[in-house]
């Protein structure tokens, strides 16, 4: 593995901005996205842990920042485009055509389903609008972990027998044991099963190939510590394996868009056409889909929006005291 010269805390700091952006859409039950836009020496990069996460937990998504931002070994494509999905959050059915408007020509689209408070007809609703709305589109629904393994069930056979074929299921329940005996329960329908939170949250992120619990593999570019480390871990798994975003702006969308690019074949749409749910970004012209695709340019923000969505000076000071604790505990393990 190739190690890098971690950027001294105060030079980090002095090249981080803070930003608040507004959403389209509520999603993860937030209607703001704060993110750390870092200028690098090679790159512009992105740190942005969800709020929950502590240190032990976001810390590789600060080794991921720095990997992407400045290492001068990794490849940065500045050319090419890789195809993305459409995401509909969990949206009442006529709400659907609106948000994917949003996402241009795209040919596969991805549902959230499972949402807390929300029931299956209002899923399947949901998934019939976009049907409906896309008939030729390949679709995949994410459960984010939210059902039971029962639950699951019903819901798989309810979609299947609506005649929906699923590209693949994400994450349908919560733990590796419960999407092994899923994946069992409904062979006969031919439905994948797709790994996300089991991949990324993980002590051993192949676990999930070891334990026969899925068909395909969602990876993350910053969860994962980097491009290096989740192009390592789809090798591990030996599954096909799909890039997602963790709602980034679109300097980390770039970021995933260059995991896309060198993943083996066959490709499927990554789930990278995110910014679209966002009401503003750090880009004049935002790393949103065109034609399908996300351009693999490089994410130059403009200075001026960074000023405009600045977060406020405590929410500053929160972040800042994030990655003083996150690059403390990286200070730890490249000592130990």
């Amino acid at each position: 593995m190739i190690e890098i010269m971690l950027p001294t805390l105060s030079d980090l700091l002095e090249r981080t901005r803070i930003v608040s952006l507004p959403l389209n859409t509520k999603f993860r039950g937030v209607t703001e996205r704060e993110a750390a836009i870092i200028e690098g020496t090679e790159a512009w990069t992105e740190f942005s842990p969800f709020l929950e996460y502590e240190p032990d937990e976001a810390v590789t998504w600060l080794a991921a920042a720095i990997e992407y931002g400045f290492d001068p070994w990794l490849e940065r494509r500045a050319t090419g485009s890789v195809a993305v999905n459409a995401t509909v959050p969990a949206v009442a059915p006529e709400a659907v055509p609106g948000v994917l408007a949003r996402f241009d020509g795209c040919r596969t689209v991805k549902i959230k389903v499972a949402e807390r408070g929300q029931t299956l007809r209002e899923d399947l609703e949901r998934i019939q609008a976009v049907k409906a709305t896309l008939p030729e589109a390949a679709l995949r629904i994410d459960a984010n972990g939210g059902w039971r393994v029962d639950e699951a069930e019903t819901a798989l056979r309810e979609i299947h027998a609506k005649g929906i074929l699923l590209e693949y299921a994400e994450q349908p329940v919560a733990t590796v044991p419960e999407l092994a005996e899923l994946r069992q329960r409904i062979r006969d329908l031919g439905t994948p099963i797709a790994a996300d939170e089991s991949v990324r949250k993980a002590s051993d992120p192949a676990a999930v190939a070891k334990a026969g619990a899925a068909d395909h593999v969602i990876v993350k570019a910053q969860p994962l510590g980097g491009i290096r480390k989740a192009t390592q871990v789809v090798q591990d798994a030996g599954l096909t394996a799909t890039v997602s975003s963790a709602l980034d702006t679109s300097v980390g969308i770039v970021m995933g868009a260059q995991l896309a690019a060198r993943l083996p074949e066959p490709h499927f749409a990554a789930g990278l056409g995110t910014v679209s749910l966002f009401a503003a970004d750090v880009l004049q012209t935002p790393r949103r889909p065109v034609h399908g695709e996300i351009s693999l340019a490089p994410a130059l923000p403009r200075e001026s929006l960074l000023l405009e969505h600045r977060a406020s000076g405590k929410r500053e000071n929160w972040w800042h005291e994030r990655i003083r604790a996150c690059y403390e505990i990286l200070v730890a393990r490249a000592d130990a």
